[in-house]
């Protein structure tokens, strides 16, 4: 049973709220953006589908590659410095986006936006509060996420009207400002005085005598890394593909659209679940349930051809249960090294999965992208996303056990 935080440790719902609106503008700007921008711009620029999908893969690539010195930034105090940076670098971004015109311009492009993710989503943030507020981190980071959650639902649609509207060119423009006119001043404002040294040494368990390296070379460490990269691949690789898989099942163009919103308010719907249902049942059973409906939603993906009349109703199932289940999956992925491994170096600890993340992440749409065939679609990538998953769940299962029995002892 979790237990309320001492006094007067409660995070700042102010600083949280407004670092909450630049992570809507983050993840909704660049990460949501790309999967409405894939068909014109393999339009315009002659791309073929697997060519288009390289781009994002690099993106991730270039994202995963930075995590760790990111996370050693943030974990010496320059949190403000990153984060602003980032949000600077996003827009510089976007704005090139729009005089893109050929493919190596467009990889270049994507390659420094992956660099500014490093810096601005979850992963940064998520360090940035839990060395600020140690006692009360996780509460911190589901309410951060209620409107980070939402960034679908806002961008898809307002990017898709933006590029029906003005094109795919004047649309990445007008989602550039928005990172220099809002998310820099935010970070800028926002980030001072921050701790030069982690919070976390206020928490008993960052006084357990391990260096850096030792926490790196643990099991529960390498169990939890391998979940995240897992889980984040099946994570990844769906969001780019999600239209033209959507519109593959036959669904019309207005669904097309409303169902990859949608998904964005049934996270947030999973995160007020788990806000407000939390204290009342076990952190560690939660933790082990959660991720358990991804491979659920999958199932119900893969089953939806074969299900005749009632083939609405399933992809509708999949769409709850991926929304809720990815909801929730950001908290237990922004918590399990903190809550398995250790706080005192969270930021490093998330930094040094960097390598194999960006190795799985970039692969994961790409892969997608080559297991993608005019005869069966999506569905054999779709069946390889299922197996991952459920490693991905073991993985944490195992973690768990191994964390249970070295606080025993």
């Amino acid at each position: 049973m979790t237990t309320a935080p001492p006094h007067g440790t409660r995070y700042q719902v102010g600083l949280v709220g407004w670092l909450s609106l630049a992570q809507l503008i983050s993840w909704g700007s660049v990460f949501y953006t790309f999967t409405l921008i894939m068909e014109p711009v393999e339009r315009e620029l002659g791309l073929s589908r697997v060519e288009s999908s390289l781009a994002f893969s690099l993106a991730l690539l270039a994202e995963g590659l930075m995590a760790y010195p990111v996370g050693r930034w943030i974990d010496r105090g320059h949190e403000r410095v990153v984060m602003t940076g980032g949000s600077l670098l996003a827009g510089l971004c976007l704005l090139a986006h729009g005089w893109v015109d050929s493919k190596a311009g467009l990889y270049a492009v994507w390659m420094c936006l992956g660099c500014a993710m490093a810096a601005v989503l979850y992963s940064p943030v998520f360090a940035v509060v839990t060395r600020r507020f140690p006692h009360d981190f996780r509460r911190a980071i589901i309410t951060m996420t209620f409107l980070g959650g939402l960034a679908s639902t806002v961008f898809i649609p307002l990017t898709a009207w933006l590029i029906a509207d003005f094109g795919w060119r004047h649309a990445m423009m007008a989602l550039a400002a928005l990172h220099v006119a809002v998310c820099a001043p935010l970070h800028g404002v926002l980030l001072r005085n921050a701790p030069r040294h982690s919070a976390a040494h206020a928490s008993p368990q960052a006084h357990n005598g391990r260096s850096l390296k030792q926490h790196i070379l643990s099991a529960p460490f390498l169990l939890i890394g391998l979940f995240v990269v897992l889980m984040m691949s099946v994570t990844v690789a769906l969001p780019a593909h999600m239209v033209s898989l959507l519109r593959e099942h036959g669904l019309s163009e207005a669904w097309v659209i409303a169902i990859p919103a949608s998904i964005g308010a049934i996270q947030v719907l999973g995160r007020l679940l788990l806000f407000f249902f939390e204290r009342h049942f076990d952190l560690h059973l939660a933790n082990r349930l959660i991720p358990c409906l991804m491979p659920l939603g999958l199932v119900a993906l893969l089953a939806a051809p074969w299900t005749g009349s009632a083939h609405g109703a399933v992809v509708i199932l999949f769409v709850v249960l991926w929304g809720i289940g990815n909801g929730m999956l950001t908290i237990v992925k922004g918590t399990a090294i903190a809550e398995y491994v250790n706080r005192e170096h969270v930021a490093s600890l998330n930094g040094a999965l960097g390598l194999p993340l960006a190795l799985a992440r970039s692969a994961a749409p790409l892969g997608l992208g080559l297991l993608w065939s005019p005869q069966s679609g999506y569905a054999l990538g779709l069946a390889v996303l299922l197996c991952l998953s459920l490693l991905g769940v073991g993985a944490l299962m195992a973690a768990q056990k191994l964390s249970a029995g070295r606080n025993r002892s």
